[in-house]
């Protein structure tokens, strides 16, 4: 059974930094792309198997998206927040439709 976890969300200053983590379980990491989204807005994807990375205009220069396969899990550097990334944020198997329950980003002074 496919499960996703996500956290490391909460309230931050604009301009600080947070990391969010995902914890995969029920199928092995390492076979598939990765992705984070905002809400339905895409936010950052990690291929396979040279862990590429792209991301959303938003997103560039200020997140970064790796994994830990070992750990199963998915990460999200954000730093230089904006109150515009506040939103639930998800993780998925690209392609698929699956997800967390999110994790909630809070971007105010």
């Amino acid at each position: 059974q496919v499960q996703l976890v996500e956290s490391g969300g909460g309230l931050v200053q604009p301009g600080g930094s947070l990391t969010l983590s995902c914890k995969a379980s029920g199928f092995p990491l390492s076979a598939y792309t990765m992705r984070w989204r905002k809400g339905l807005q895409w936010v950052a994807t990690i291929g396979i198997p040279e862990n590429s990375q792209t991301y959303a205009d938003s997103a560039k220069g200020r997140f970064t998206i790796s994994r830990d396969n070992p750990k199963n899990t998915v990460y999200l550097q954000m730093n230089n927040l904006r109150p515009e990334d506040t939103g639930v944020y998800y993780c998925g198997r690209a392609s698929y439709g699956d997800r967390g329950p999110g994790t909630r980003v809070t971007v105010s002074s």
